[in-house]
């Protein structure tokens, strides 16, 4: 009988491995060592194996993961609107050179001034999925029905919530009925989704990624609690919700981050009783670790980003081009290097050939459950004083993210690398100006970019 590899090498233990450290290390702490701590206070420890999965819920997380509808990722470019001829040609030529979905961003536009014949014409969206960002979704969604007489797919990219928390808009009981006739109005549209719950304005303000998902946790629970109360069926609620994840450049953190809103907002909808405990999330590169200066590093930190997303197990990935915080029109180059990131991926890298790629990685493994944990401790922290709605107004959020902030900042200024921000800076890089950002009041949550320190 053939022997199997190494066979002849006893057993050894993490118990094992861990004295034989602490002998090489002649006295000195293991743990003030060899175990550092992240910026959300999670030990990470040099060595993972087997045993370390023992105690984790893994069957749940892993099933939590299984949920995906599809193995690969959509490939969802944003266009801004502004007529609607070279909007639906551009929104076209997306769409042939390798974008499966496409998102519109209408800004300030007068959505009753808009003719959606011309905008979609020659776009069927039974077949292909379209997303409309606006703040005026009942006027965007009557005039799209006197358009399209079938069940679209896509969805509306609007978070009330997210929109207050930044001074973009006010909040009052008209909001939540607003809500609550735009979901009413899309009961027959099965693949279009009405509210998207945005994490970047965390994100951009500054927040780790256990603030990150708590705060995005407890805004999708407000609308769960506010629109239930309405009359609004659990599971209709979660069919029609849609996560957008910002994803920042520390690569494991964001894979755990993602896996972890899936684990989380399952445990979520099972309290509510909900039948339905899949959630959509959309995931977009950074702005937040996005620079000026040397610009075309963006492109480096947006492909990890992405590969953050697709190993974290996005539904869809909305890529940003590296030029996108100092570029005041559409540049076709940078936009199209950003959706070919995604197709390599998908294509070349064959990452979209599994729905949960991570599972049963000792590290990826325990940073999920780290990460879930105390996420669900501040999640219950938010639920105690009310929920994020009270917790923002005695300005708890706002004080936590700037901590959070702070922590970041100092990092850079203290050594820490950002590559030709603060190191590895190019003599003959000619920065570009940064797109003006809209004054925010210092009560509301302010859009930042970190490398703006130095720029």
């Amino acid at each position: 009988m053939a022997k199997k590899f190494f066979e002849e090498f006893g057993k050894s233990t993490k118990k094992n491995w861990e004295a034989q450290v602490a002998k090489d290390l002649k006295g000195k702490s293991f743990e003030d060592t060899l175990v550092w701590k992240t910026l959300e206070e999670i030990p990470v420890h040099p060595y993972y194996s087997e045993e370390d999965l023992t105690p984790l819920p893994l069957k749940e997380i892993q099933q939590a993961q299984s949920t995906r509808k599809a193995l690969n990722w959509q490939n969802r470019p944003i266009v801004k609107f502004w007529q609607e001829k070279p909007t639906n040609s551009l929104v076209i030529e997306l769409l042939s050179s390798g974008a499966d979905a496409v998102a519109i961003d209408f800004g300030n536009t007068d959505i009753n001034q808009v003719d959606f014949a011309k905008l979609l014409d020659k776009i069927k969206l039974s077949n292909t999925p379209i997303y409309f960002r606006s703040s005026v979704n009942k006027a965007l969604l009557t005039a799209l029905r006197r358009y399209v007489h079938y069940q679209p797919k896509g969805g509306l990219i609007y978070d009330s919530l997210g929109a207050f928390f930044t001074g973009e808009s006010e909040m009052d009981d008209t909001t939540w009925e607003s809500t609550k006739n735009c979901l009413e109005f899309c009961t027959d549209y099965p693949a279009f989704s009405v509210i998207a719950i945005r994490s970047d304005v965390f994100h951009n303000a500054g927040a780790n990624a256990v603030q990150e998902l708590a705060f995005t946790l407890a805004t999708a629970t407000t609308y769960l609690d506010k629109l239930t109360s309405l009359g609004i069926n659990i599971e209709h609620i979660a069919t029609k919700l849609e996560f957008s994840l910002a994803v920042g450049t520390n690569y494991f953190m964001e894979i755990a981050k993602i896996r972890s809103l899936r684990f989380l907002w399952s445990k979520i909808l099972e309290a509510y009783q909900s039948p339905v405990t899949a959630c959509q999330i959309n995931c977009q590169t950074s702005y937040f670790y996005d620079s000026t200066l040397d610009a075309h590093t963006n492109m480096l930190r947006a492909t990890t980003e992405a590969m953050s997303a697709v190993i974290g197990g996005c539904d869809s990935l909305t890529t940003h081009g590296y030029d996108a915080v100092f570029n005041r029109g559409y540049s076709e180059m940078s936009e199209r290097m950003a959706r070919n990131i995604s197709i390599l991926l998908s294509d070349e890298s064959y990452l979209g050939k599994s729905v949960d790629i991570s599972a049963g990685s000792y590290y990826i493994e325990n940073l999920t459950n780290d990460l879930s944990a105390k996420a669900w401790e501040l999640f219950l922290i938010i639920e105690q004083k009310g929920g994020i709605l009270k917790a923002f107004k005695e300005e708890f959020i706002q004080t936590e993210i700037e901590k959070a902030y702070q922590l970041k900042a100092e990092a850079l200024q203290n050594g820490r690398i950002m590559v030709g921000v603060n190191k590895f800076i190019s003599p003959k890089d000619n920065p570009g100006q940064a797109l003006a950002q809209a004054k925010t009041d210092k009560h509301f949550l302010p859009n930042r970019r970190i490398a703006s320190i130095f720029e």
